[in-house]
């Protein structure tokens, strides 16, 4: 009725793009260390929701007007790479100079809307990840089907519900693994600066990015 196609190979392809490491499991591995399942499961809904973002925009027609439009893709670029090197250089430098064993657990000062936020804001603020849902989604719908932006965001959802499940799945596992890690005030904080590196480096990569 919407005008999918090939249904079964869409969820094959997602499923195995979802299970490939990248800065997103790196980063719910992250809070699941640090905070347990509760902060993983943060992590990775703000993600996914970071994704419906750019799954509605690609169903409105805004990705297509990022990628053809130098000045709104430049914009956002630097949006992104703005934001992403101001978190990191704030968790780089987080608690700097204090002794590890006078650190605070991290789940006792960081909330769980702030991980959320984070993953949310990293994939939102991405055009590299509105790029990918505008040239993977199409793949899979029919040229001729009435309803392109329902079927658009019928695989979206698909595509990020399986996603999800399986970010939900590597912050329990991280989480169940961490236990002697979170004895340990000084790994905590290494692992905060490890992942303040790793957005550090993604507004690098964002900010290197070109529309074509």
């Amino acid at each position: 009725m919407l005008g999918i196609q090939e249904l079964w190979l869409f969820i094959l392809s997602g499923l195995l793009l979802n299970i490939t490491p990248g800065p997103d499991t790196a980063y719910i591995v992250g809070r699941s260390v640090q905070m347990g399942w509760r902060g993983g499961a943060a992590a990775a809904l703000g993600i996914g929701t970071g994704c419906l973002v750019h799954v509605f925009a690609a169903a409105l027609g805004l990705s297509a007007l990022l990628a053809a439009s130098s000045a709104a893709f430049t914009a956002v670029k630097w949006a992104g790479a703005a934001y992403l090197c101001f978190i990191g250089v704030k968790m780089l430098l987080s608690r700097l100079g204090a002794p590890a064993a006078e650190a605070a657990p991290a789940d006792a000062i960081i909330p769980l809307r702030q991980v959320f936020w984070q993953g949310a804001l990293t994939n939102a603020l991405n055009p590299k990840v509105a790029l990918f849902f505008l040239a993977f989604l199409p793949q899979f719908v029919a040229a001729e089907a009435p309803h392109k932006a329902f079927a658009f965001v019928a695989l979206g959802l698909i595509f990020i519900f399986n996603g999800t499940l399986w970010c939900l799945g590597v912050a329990a596992f991280a989480a169940k693994a961490a236990g002697r890690v979170k004895q340990s005030g000084r790994a905590m904080l290494w692992i905060d600066r490890a992942l303040g590196g790793l957005f550090v480096y993604l507004g690098v990569r964002i900010a290197m990015l070109q529309a074509r």
